[in-house]
């Protein structure tokens, strides 16, 4: 296969992994499950939600790791460690094995969280090396997928086993293998492919948008219950893994296009009075394509500078931006966490397909900013990050107050909009590191952005359990707007705050991206 097919190829599969990486983004779907099946307190279910976030603490081994190993040993590290970690959690609570304590629970979460970690450094640093003119397209386009994810195991879930009672088992199941498997297959092709942009990649980018769309309204449709009820849950899956397919499309047409144009020069080759002319004038014009795939590679964006972790840590920049993302797409994590518990408190029945809508309109957010970059930069427009960023926590954080309001409406329009503006903070930061911080400790250095992850979990979390807490009935069990309405007020007061640190970011960073 031609080396731009490869390229394309990587594209494919970076998605493919981005779609089973977000094993965690699921917790909320059978957490109340968890809950009964394991007899914890509400403040024990919370740490567990911590558990899966903490594991991105320790991130960083997974950027040195892509350093100095191998970018296919690193994604199977990372595949080995959620099967341990979601493996023994599935044998415990079916009874294959009965010794793990409620420490072991939790050590396990952190290491099955930390697995994500592997998968999505290799995801970021192939994406960055092969395709460094469209950073942020490739990147939105692919992570975007990962905000698909609980989407993706629910209906998985839901066309595989039929019984609900076995939900939790179910998706821990999932969890440990689906990601190796995945992995395994898409080993041989996480390198670098980088051969420059040409014309035929504009094209490819345009079909990608198409399908990554197509796929994001179809997950949103399927969210709210609009299906025909003539489409049986294993029908659901099978429309959800052709969508998935179909980016195949670009790296098989490359290949066509190549057979076709190698089969016209030895044709035209073989005509010995006016061949040469014509071979001549053929590999003028493959020449000519080559010459722009070179001159893509003149087109990356200039970062502000290539520095390591300990000279980062140093700059003003860094600590606002890292309290920025810590107040806005943190907090909208941490929301998700708790999704379950949060519908549950207000009498609503139906956690799945709540998580289902977040995971649609998750995957919007992040694939939005990668939609504007793609045709303002064509256009020779630059939007700060910085400014995106506040653009996306200023509406999150009315969705907080919007929660203060006790009918179901509005915890769907809230969740909604807390989906898409996590998602778009996500998509955003892999390029704001790179812009800030420059590529070549990439991996390092934003294992180090999100870590403050776990920090805002393990924080925001205990703070709203402790809240829920105080205001159960005694049994654990707490019913009513009460039990999050202190917890939200304080949410999206955070968030308001984050956003006017986005915009001192901006003020401090406008001279870097105007010169762009």
């Amino acid at each position: 296969m031609s080396s731009h097919a490869l390229q394309w190829l990587s594209l494919v599969v970076i998605i493919w992994l981005q779609s089973v990486s977000g094993t965690n983004t699921n917790f909320p779907a059978y957490s109340p499950q968890l809950k009964e099946l394991l007899s914890m307190s509400q403040v024990q279910l919370n740490n567990l939600a911590f558990a899966s976030d903490a594991g991105k603490l320790f991130g960083f081994f997974s950027g040195i790791a892509a350093l100095y190993l191998p970018l296919w040993l690193v994604l199977l590290i990372g595949s080995t460690l959620g099967l341990v970690g979601y493996g023994l959690q599935y044998l415990f609570i079916t009874h294959q094995i009965s010794s793990l304590s409620y420490a072991h629970i939790f050590l396990l979460t952190v290491l099955a969280g930390n697995s994500i970690c592997w998968i999505n450094t290799v995801c970021y640093v192939v994406i960055i090396q092969n395709f460094p003119s469209d950073r942020q397209v490739s990147v939105g386009l692919t992570t975007s997928y990962q905000g698909l994810s609980a989407k993706i195991y629910t209906v998985l879930v839901d066309a595989l086993f039929f019984s609900p009672d076995k939900r939790a088992k179910s998706y821990l199941l999932l969890n440990s293998i689906l990601p190796l498997l995945v992995c395994v297959m898409a080993a041989p092709f996480v390198r670098d492919f980088n051969v420059g942009t040409s014309k035929n990649m504009e094209v490819g980018f345009m079909f990608m948008f198409f399908v990554t769309t197509a796929t994001g309204i179809y997950a949103v449709i399927s969210s709210l219950g609009s299906l025909p009820s003539w489409l049986p849950p294993l029908g659901n899956a099978i429309c959800i893994l052709v969508l998935l397919l179909a980016p195949l499309v670009i790296p098989m047409a490359e290949k066509i296009r190549e057979v076709l144009l190698n089969g016209e020069i030895m044709k035209v080759s073989l005509e010995k009075n006016a061949g040469g002319n014509q071979v001549e004038r053929i590999e003028s014009g493959m020449e000519d394509v080559d010459g722009d795939h070179r001159r893509g590679n003149d087109q990356v964006i200039s970062v502000k500078e290539d520095i390591g972790a300990m000279s980062m840590l140093k700059r003003v920049d860094f600590w606002l931006y890292f309290f920025v993302y810590f107040s806005g797409a943190t907090l909208g994590l941490v929301y998700l966490n708790n999704l379950g518990q949060i519908a549950e408190s207000r009498g609503f029945s139906g956690t799945s397909s709540l998580v289902s809508l977040s995971s649609s309109f998750g995957f919007f957010g992040r694939l939005l900013p990668s939609f504007l970059d793609y045709f303002l930069q064509r256009r020779r427009y630059l939007i700060s990050r910085p400014a995106c960023i506040a653009a996306s926590m200023a509406p999150m954080a009315g969705a907080f107050f919007l929660l203060l309001n006790s009918t179901n409406i509005s915890l769907y329009i809230s969740t909604a909009i807390i989906g898409v503006c996590t998602g778009a903070i996500t998509s955003i930061s892999v390029s704001t590191t790179t812009d800030l911080f420059g590529t070549k400790n990439f991996s390092v250095n934003h294992n180090i952005v999100v870590a403050n992850i776990p920090i805002g979990s393990f924080i925001f979390g205990y703070a709203a359990a402790l809240n829920y807490r105080r205001e159960d009935d005694g049994d654990g069990t707490c019913m009513g707007l009460q039990c999050y309405r202190n917890t939200f007020i304080v949410w999206g007061s955070l968030c308001l705050f984050g956003t006017f640190l986005a915009l001192v970011l901006y003020t401090r960073l406008r001279k870097f991206y105007s010169r762009q």
